[in-house]
């Protein structure tokens, strides 16, 4: 049996940080993934990282304000495995381990889609995370959250040549912001139970 996590203090546990970079809605289509980031979150600091292209037909058309660029991949997409089919690749990153993600809604449907049968979680969310410890913030997208607490430049030392909505750009950026978080005074007791979301 796989231990929980849940109780551990949350700067001991080891976290995936994941997105997923997706088509949108359009009517008559479903949300589909089109790009997935992973980034290890560990006491030790940076960890490592996945990131993979996924199946999007190129007659699928996608929302006309879907961030990133898709529109220049349509064939690498078109041509790339669906999640299911990389999922042995992709689940050793997440049982057993709290994932995070920055608004974790996306990333939480998509998984429970390609794997009905996983219980996965528990589940932080950096951006209610954000909210809570920074009230007075203008905006709590990613990249305006990291830029206001000056991470922005560690986050590009990391993931060079990248940018946001780029899935491994996002999920680094996630795993940085968490860890900022843990490593606050008067986070030391605090667990991952304490900072999951239901």
């Amino acid at each position: 049996m796989i231990p929980d996590s849940s109780f551990l203090p949350a700067r001991e546990a080891v976290f995936t940080a994941i997105d997923f970079e997706t088509t949108g809605s359009v009517p008559g289509w479903p949300n589909e993934p089109w790009q997935i980031g992973m980034c290890e979150v560990s006491p030790s600091g940076g960890g490592r990282r996945l990131s993979a292209w996924l199946h999007v037909s190129r007659e699928r058309p996608f929302n006309r304000y879907a961030p990133g660029r898709h529109a220049q991949l349509r064939d690498e997409l078109d041509a790339a495995p669906p999640l299911p089919a990389i999922w042995d690749a992709v689940s050793p990153w997440l049982r057993g381990r709290p994932l995070v993600a920055h608004n974790i809604g996306t990333e939480r449907s998509i998984l429970r889609a390609a794997a009905p049968l996983e219980r996965l979680g528990p589940w932080v969310d950096t951006l209610r995370l954000a909210r809570r410890q920074l009230p007075t913030l203008p905006s709590y997208a990613l990249e305006d959250v990291i830029a206001a607490l000056g991470l922005s430049e560690t986050v590009r030392a990391m993931c060079p040549g990248l940018a946001p909505h780029d899935a491994l750009f996002d999920a680094v950026a996630c795993g940085v912001l968490l860890r900022h978080f843990l490593d606050q005074p008067g986070w030391e007791r605090v667990t991952v139970a304490d900072i999951a979301v239901s």
